[in-house]
């Protein structure tokens, strides 16, 4: 890791004066998480699992657009959202909103620390009088380690005793949802005949009046 630069002498610098530059995933030294590019902790993926990086200026709207037509065709059995720090609940409301949208999905979640480097620069000061404006501007890296989560998305069965498994919820997918025009169809005949029915003492009324 970097040393962070040092202030110029006779100045203490705080945080609010610089800015961040940039921020990249630190690598990450092999182990049992290496699995195959982009599979994230899970190592024995099916063959064309898609895997959506979340990040914290992501659009959900796309994101969910991707995953939906790509979870639509027969070849692709799984998905995968990952996101680190600030995008871990967009991660979760892709999850939750694919899950109502396709049946029968079976979804295993692990949460898991990255290293992310971020480096700051400092602020240009303000104008003085005799002052150039000529220094390089200084730099600082840090390392933080941020909360990183992937949940697994599967239409087929997973095993159901490892860690972060649950099953396919019963009341998810589309075959739920047309159960509410139903009820309002069936609500308004009711109503068109009550109206029909108030209209006919109106009519009879109206021929008692001429008849008298």
């Amino acid at each position: 890791m970097a040393k962070p630069a040092s202030p110029p002498a006779g100045q203490r610098r705080r945080m609010e004066n610089f800015r961040k530059v940039r921020s990249e995933e630190a690598p990450c030294g092999g182990g049992a998480e290496g699995g195959g590019p982009g599979s994230g902790p899970f190592a024995d993926l099916a063959p064309g699992a898609v895997h959506m990086r979340v990040k914290e200026g992501s659009k959900i709207r796309n994101l969910l657009a991707f995953a939906t037509a790509s979870m639509a065709q027969p070849a692709t059995r799984a998905i995968v959202f990952s996101g680190c720090g600030r995008a871990t609940t967009k991660t979760v409301t892709c999850a939750e909103i694919l899950k109502r949208r396709l049946a029968a999905l079976h979804q295993v979640t692990r949460l898991r620390y990255r290293s992310v480097r971020e480096v700051w620069q400092s602020l240009p000061p303000g104008p003085s009088p005799g002052q150039k404006s000529s220094e390089p501007a200084a730099s600082l890296s840090v390392l933080k380690n941020v909360p990183s989560l992937a949940i697994l998305l599967s239409k087929d069965a997973l095993d159901p005793r490892q860690p972060g498994y649950q099953p396919p919820s019963p009341h998810s997918g589309p075959s739920s949802q047309p159960a509410a025009p139903t009820s309002k169809r069936s609500l308004g005949k009711p109503a068109a005949e009550g109206s029909a029915k108030r209209s006919q003492p109106e009519v009879g009324g109206a021929e008692e009046e001429r008849t008298a």
